[in-house]
């Protein structure tokens, strides 16, 4: 697994280019966008790959999506990518004024007139008639021409994952993907989808989110804190065929009920030792690479990730610091 990182800040970005890092991506939410992010990441690296991790797709148009990719590439050619996520429809609606209904056929429709932006030559004319977007551009300025970037989707659900089989570039994975998840769900969607699309599965790209907080001082604390991002991640029904097919549903009932009743920091005391290993790296630098090596579907560019929840932004600095000290000193964590 290649390694990688959410945009640490330049300081850090610069020490992790050095230490080897792929690529950096960046998330958004009310008060962060991704690509602007993305720009920041463009301007104060030279080598890595760069782009949202992921933006929210129906948030924009096709267009949007599209010039922002463009901009970003005359600052770090070759290096952009696009990670795109659906968001869930209570976000769209109510806090994007959207639609989005029939989330995987929009979907595809939208991968599908960012690409045609993406591939149009000069002058091209550039149409699209679907049942959710519909396109009739002629972009007279010499202002296209084909580029390269790749479109990753934030996927869970199999309709999702064969959207990705079937149009994108490649799946940029959650944090809470197993092994066994990654093996039984995401392979055999992202299989069907590019089956279907007569497209080679081989070829799609397998990024994803790795939970990651190393501490050699404190390993406990790093381990609590791993322990209650993931159970605030799993506070979200979207995952339950993920939590039924490992049969934790006693589990998860139990982290719920304690974060109704208001009390966050108690949830990560109902995450077990087989949920931690099966989604995280975390405790001191033997664990994590211990943790990372039991692994056997780990994606082939995995971006660490420190805890967010209830954890500061300087213990977050902290996590990322530590994660590329790991890197550096061993050349790979596993």
């Amino acid at each position: 697994m290649q390694w990688a990182m959410p945009w640490p800040g330049a300081e850090l970005a610069r020490q992790a280019e050095s230490a080897g890092a792929a690529a950096f991506c960046a998330g958004e939410f009310a008060d962060s966008n991704a690509y602007v992010t993305a720009s920041e990441m463009a301007h104060q690296t030279t080598a890595a790959r760069i782009g949202p991790g992921v933006a929210y797709a129906f948030a924009r148009s096709p267009f949007v999506h599209a010039s922002a990719a463009r901009h970003l590439n005359q600052i770090a050619p070759g290096r952009v990518f696009l990670g795109l996520g659906a968001g869930t429809s209570r976000m769209n609606s109510d806090w994007f004024g959207g639609d989005s209904s029939h989330p995987a056929p929009r979907m595809r429709e939208l991968v599908t007139c960012i690409r045609a932006f993406l591939d149009a030559e000069n002058g091209e004319r550039i149409t699209f008639d679907g049942d959710f977007y519909h396109l009739d551009a002629r972009i007279q300025a010499p202002v296209l021409g084909r580029i390269g970037v790749p479109i990753l989707l934030g996927a869970f659900n199999i309709h999702m994952l064969r959207t990705v089989g079937g149009v994108a570039d490649g799946v940029l994975g959650h944090g809470l993907f197993t092994d066994r998840w990654w093996a039984e769900v995401v392979e055999p969607n992202l299989a069907l989808g590019a089956r279907r699309a007569g497209r080679d599965p081989a070829e799609l790209l397998r990024w994803g989110w790795v939970i990651t907080a190393i501490d050699d001082e404190d390993p406990q604390r790093a381990i609590e804190d791993a322990k209650r991002q993931i159970a605030f991640y799993l506070t979200v029904k979207t995952y339950d065929s993920l939590v039924a097919l490992h049969g934790w549903q006693d589990e998860v009932a139990a982290i719920r009920a304690a974060f109704r009743e208001g009390d966050p920091r108690a949830i990560g005391n109902h995450v077990t030792d087989e949920m931690l290993w099966a989604m995280a790296a975390c405790g001191d630098t033997e664990q994590a690479r211990a943790m990372l090596a039991a692994r056997q579907s780990l994606p082939d560019l995995g971006f660490h990730s420190p805890p967010g929840f209830l954890v500061s932004a300087r213990r977050r600095k902290q996590y990322g610091t530590r994660v590329i000290e790991a890197f550096t000193r061993t050349g790979v964590v596993t």
